[in-house]
């Protein structure tokens, strides 16, 4: 009996933990990408919304709609995608700032991201990032309100 009472304590401080986490809009997900390699969605709102701000070179590598500024390239999942997005950088230094995004799906889930950003890393481009949609275009860009082409 003190067992199950212990049990049951334990699974309703789990429940407690996971309902909170979810009210303060943590996820409990494994993050697919470190930090890193991520730029989050409000900094590349700011820079588009910023006259004065560089603008990166942003790169549509999936099947969604265009966000704001960016070219739509074919899927990164297949090789004329991939052989797009390396003629689209033909001229451009390693050094300049790349942003590309799928949005399909979740990351886990995604077949673009991971070809298209591999290839850059090996291209030696330094300044690459995925833009932050770890669940989709929709829910983490157009639901927010944020720029889409027009």
């Amino acid at each position: 009996m003190k067992n199950l009472k212990f049990l049951c304590i334990n699974v309703l401080a789990c429940m407690l933990f996971v309902v909170t986490a979810n009210a303060q809009g943590l996820s409990l997900k494994k993050q697919v990408w470190p930090d890193k390699h991520l730029m989050q969605t409000k900094t590349l709102v700011d820079i588009l919304q910023n006259p004065r701000a560089a603008k990166p070179n942003i790169y549509n590598i999936g099947f969604v709609g265009n966000i704001q500024g960016a070219k739509k390239l074919a899927a990164a999942s297949k090789e004329e995608g991939l052989a797009q997005l390396k003629s689209e950088l033909k001229d451009k230094p390693k050094t300049s700032p790349i942003v590309i995004y799928c949005g399909c799906c979740p990351f886990e889930h995604c077949p673009n991201v991971k070809p298209a950003f591999t290839m850059l890393q090996k291209l030696g481009y330094t300044n690459a990032k995925i833009l932050n949609l770890p669940t989709s275009i929709k829910a983490d860009w157009t639901d927010k309100g944020y720029p889409m082409a027009k």
